[in-house]
């Protein structure tokens, strides 16, 4: 299924549970999995000097530092190499985390990228914010292969992946979010529920609808998945289902991937902003990865699909 996984970390208590999920991948899965630690932002353009990510402190780089720091993340994830069955390397590099993330999994052709959704120890502060952070952000907005952020302490998933959740909203993106769903379902004979939220707010266009109108596009989405995704499900693959919710988007999808016991949910990338530098994610994909219960995978390009 996966044969390159992108591991990006601080080297902290902020990236133990995408840390968990991630080896646990390689090993299940059989992939190589790659460690990148970004240990600075240079000062000035071609600077030896970098602002450590951690520390906050200016200091020169060189071979020896960065061995150093290497050393450091080989102790940190010491149970964690010593247990995994797959090959494992270990990256440090100095730059903008998220450029650096994304140049190393298109050099490294990787597969996934796995991430917390912060990484500076500020999870709790974040959820209270409701944001995700800006490495993620970008990260997810640019990447070439889905990313699978881990958010919330029990979202590390534990036995592997048995139930997928592919939350779908008929647009141009989740085509490529099927695409991996259901490859991924397939290869892993892992039961798919396919599911989307008929939003009542914007579905009104402003006013109430009665419980007839809302039944009624309850069956026309229900029509349109079966003719949009179910039509293209091979007829040897059975563990698939459509259902369809009304409510507020990511608050139906985190509660259906809780009943369905999800250990994934996968989403298409929705960005507000087109500039890369200032990109937010769509708000129901930002909510649904601060609240699973289980990792949450975000799909943006087809490539690696």
């Amino acid at each position: 299924m996966f044969q390159r996984i992108l591991f990006a970390t601080s080297g902290s208590p902020a990236s133990d549970d995408a840390a968990r999920v991630a080896f646990d991948l390689a090993s299940r899965y059989g992939a190589t999995l790659e460690l990148l630690h970004v240990t600075g932002v240079p000062t000035r353009a071609y600077s030896q000097v970098v602002k450590d990510v951690r520390t906050g402190e200016e200091v020169s780089v060189d071979e020896n530092y960065l061995s150093c720091i290497g050393d450091e993340l080989r102790s940190y994830y010491e149970k964690h190499l010593a247990a995994c069955t797959a090959p494992c390397t270990v990256s440090i590099v100095t730059g903008h985390p998220h450029r650096e993330i994304l140049r190393q999994a298109r050099n490294s052709g990787t597969d996934l990228i796995v991430m917390g959704a912060s990484t500076k120890g500020e999870e709790g502060k974040f959820y209270r914010r409701g944001m995700a952070g800006s490495t993620l952000q970008r990260v997810a907005k640019a990447a070439r292969c889905p990313v699978l952020s881990v958010h919330r302490p029990h979202a590390s998933y534990w036995g592997g992946i048995g139930s997928i959740v592919f939350a779908t909203d008929f647009s141009k993106p989740a085509e490529s979010a099927f695409a991996f769903a259901s490859k991924v379902a397939r290869e892993l004979d892992a039961e798919l529920h396919i599911f989307h939220t008929l939003d009542i707010e914007k579905g009104g266009m402003g006013r109430d609808m009665d419980q007839d109108e809302i039944e009624g596009r309850l069956i026309e989405a229900r029509k349109r998945m079966h003719a949009t995704y179910g039509a293209r499900m091979p007829e040897d693959f059975k563990k698939w289902q459509i259902e369809v919710w009304e409510g507020t988007p990511y608050v139906e999808i985190v509660k259906f991937a809780r009943e369905r016991l999800a250990d994934l949910i996968v989403v298409a990338h929705h960005a507000s902003d087109p500039d890369l530098e200032a990109a937010r994610i769509g708000s129901t994909m930002e909510q649904v990865i601060l609240r699973a219960n289980c990792p949450v995978v975000s799909v943006n390009h087809p490539d690696k699909v």
